[in-house]
C-alpha cells in the first residue's frame, strides 16, 4: 500500500512539475513575442564593446586601412620619392610608394595650422570675420628668405578668414606666423598643439617646430600626412570650397590698409617695405587645380630639403580620392609643378579608371536578436566596424556603374540564439562580393554581454529556441 502511494505520489509531482513547465515555457514565449527592440546600451557597455572591437579589428580602426582584398600594384611611373594614394571614405590605401619615409612636409604643414584654427573657430573662441592684430613676427619684410607670402604689413586691417585664404591659396609664411601669434600669443605654445594634434592621431614620425612649413626639422611621411589630411577633410569639409578651390587671391586691398596709407603702385626693388600699399594677385599654387577633373584641393609645399610636395585631393560622382606626393624632383618651380602635375595626374586617373565608392545603409545596420536562455531576453547584433563606403574594383561590366549593379550582397544574420555571449562575439555575417569575388566581410556581433537565466528559465527557453531555429 505504501508502495503504490509512492509511485502515484510521484506521477502527480511530475505532473504538476511539467504543468508548471509548460506554463513558464508558454509565459515565456508570450514575453519573447512582445520583444522588438533591445534597452539602449550604458555608457559602461559601450566602452566595453568599443575595447573589444578595436582589439579584435584593429585593421579597422586605424585612419588608415589596408584593402579588405588584394590588388596587382600598377606601374605608375611616379617621379616623387615618396607617395601613397587613399579612398577619402574609408581610408583604405590603395597605392604606396616608399610612403614611410620621413621628408619634411614644407607648406603642407599649414594643413595643420588651419586645422587648429579652423577647431577654434568651432569652438566659439574666434570668429572669420574677426580683425587679427598683426606684430611685427608676422609682417612680410620679416620673413626668412624666399619665403612664400600673403604680404602682409604693419598696421593693415585683416580678417582671421583672409589670413586662411593667404595660407590656402598663396601659402603664405606671415599668415601662418599671424594665426599662432592670435591663438596662442607666439609660436611656440603655437607648435606644442600641432605636435599635441599629431601625437593624439597617433602619427609618431611626424614633429614640427614652426607652424609655416619653412623649418626642414619638420618632419612627417607620406602616409602620415595623408592620415591627417583624411581627419582635415572629415572634421572640416567645408574648408575645401572655402579656402582650397579659391584658384587666386589678391591682397592687400583697400580695405586693408593702415590707416594713413594709400593704396597703389609700390616700389619693391629695394625689398619689402613694412608698409605694403599694393594689391598682389596670386594663382594658388596647387597647379592641378582647374586642369585636373574634379580637384579641389589641398596643398603643396616646397623647401630644398624636401623637394616638391604635394596634398592632393579630388572628386568625382561621389567618390573622394586623396594622395600625397613628397620628394618630388626639380631645380626650378616650373619643373617642380611639371612633376606634380605628372604623378597627381597618374594617381588620380588610375584612381577613378580602377575604382568607385559604394554605399549602402544596411551595411551599418543594427539587427536585433532575441536572447534565449538569457537575463537580456533581447540584443543587437551590430557591425564590427562602421563602414561609410565600400572601395570597390572595376572587374566586371562595361562601365563602373555597370560594375557596380553587379554587386552581391549575403546576410547571415540570425533573428535569435541562445545561452549567454561577451560583447563583441560574431554571431552574423554580411558578405559583398563581385563575379564571386569577396570585396568585404562584414562580422556582425554582440552590442553586449549577457548572463544565463536560472536552471528551469533556461529549460524552458531552449525548447522555445528548437522550435524556433
Amino acid at each position: 500500500m505504501k508502495r503504490k502511494y509512492s509511485f502515484k505520489y510521484t506521477l502527480l509531482t511530475l505532473g504538476a512539475f511539467a504543468a508548471l513547465f509548460l506554463a513558464i515555457t508558454g509565459s515565456r514565449a508570450f514575453i519573447y513575442s512582445r520583444l522588438s527592440e533591445a534597452e539602449p546600451l550604458s555608457h559602461l557597455q559601450t566602452v566595453q564593446l568599443n575595447t573589444r572591437l578595436k582589439s579584435d579589428y584593429p585593421e579597422h580602426y586605424g585612419n588608415l586601412t589596408r584593402l579588405p582584398y588584394n590588388i596587382a600594384a600598377p606601374s605608375l611611373g611616379l617621379l616623387a620619392e615618396s607617395a601613397v594614394l587613399v579612398d577619402a571614405a574609408n581610408g583604405n590605401v590603395i597605392y604606396e610608394k616608399n610612403a614611410d619615409r620621413i621628408i619634411p612636409p614644407a607648406s603642407m604643414t599649414k594643413l595643420f595650422a588651419m586645422y587648429i584654427v579652423m577647431e577654434e573657430v568651432r569652438a566659439g573662441r574666434l570668429s572669420y570675420d574677426e580683425i587679427i592684430p598683426l606684430p611685427e613676427e608676422c609682417w612680410a619684410c620679416n620673413m626668412p628668405p624666399h619665403s612664400s607670402l600673403m604680404f602682409l604689413g604693419e598696421g593693415q586691417k585683416v580678417t582671421l578668414e583672409e589670413l586662411l585664404l593667404g595660407m590656402a591659396v598663396c601659402s603664405g609664411n606671415d599668415a601662418a606666423y599671424a594665426v599662432a601669434y592670435r591663438i596662442f600669443g607666439g609660436m611656440e605654445p603655437f607648435v606644442a598643439r600641432m605636435n599635441r594634434i599629431a601625437q593624439e592621431n597617433g602619427l609618431e614620425n611626424t614633429h614640427f617646430v614652426e607652424s609655416s612649413g619653412y623649418s626642414e626639422e619638420n618632419t612627417t611621411t607620406a602616409r602620415e600626412m595623408a592620415a591627417f589630411a583624411r581627419i582635415y577633410l572629415r572634421d572640416h569639409p567645408e574648408a575645401v570650397e572655402k579656402f582650397h578651390s579659391v584658384e587666386s587671391f589678391t591682397y592687400p586691398k583697400a580695405e586693408n590698409m593702415a590707416d594713413g596709407d594709400e593704396y597703389g603702385p609700390q616700389d619693391f626693388s629695394n625689398g619689402l617695405p613694412r608698409h605694403i600699399t599694393m594689391g598682389i594677385t596670386q594663382k594658388n599654387t596647387n597647379p592641378l587645380l582647374g586642369t585636373l577633373e574634379g580637384c579641389d584641393g589641398l596643398k603643396t609645399g616646397y623647401i630644398d630639403e624636401s623637394g616638391y610636395n604635394l596634398s592632393l585631393t579630388a572628386e568625382r560622382g561621389g567618390t573622394r580620392f586623396l594622395s600625397v606626393t613628397m620628394g618630388g624632383p626639380g631645380s626650378t618651380a616650373a619643373e617642380g609643378n611639371a612633376g606634380r602635375i605628372h604623378d597627381g595626374t597618374a594617381l588620380m586617373e588610375w584612381a577613378f579608371s580602377s575604382f568607385s565608392d559604394y554605399r549602402n545603409p544596411d551595411l551599418n545596420k543594427v539587427y536585433p536578436a532575441k536572447a534565449f536562455g538569457t537575463e537580456e531576453k533581447i540584443i543587437n547584433l551590430v557591425p564590427a566596424f562602421y563602414t561609410e563606403a565600400l572601395c570597390v574594383p572595376f572587374i566586371s561590366g562595361s562601365s563602373m556603374e555597370e560594375n557596380l549593379e553587379k554587386l552581391q550582397i549575403e546576410y547571415d544574420i540570425p533573428t535569435a540564439l541562445c545561452g549567454s555571449v561577451q560583447a563583441g562575439d560574431k554571431i552574423g555575417e554580411i558578405t559583398v562580393s563581385l563575379d564571386g569575388y569577396i570585396i568585404e566581410r562584414i562580422p556582425l556581433v554582440a552590442d553586449r554581454s549577457t548572463e544565463n537565466e536560472n536552471f528551469i528559465f533556461k529549460a524552458a527557453d531552449q525548447l522555445i529556441y528548437s522550435f524556433i531555429k
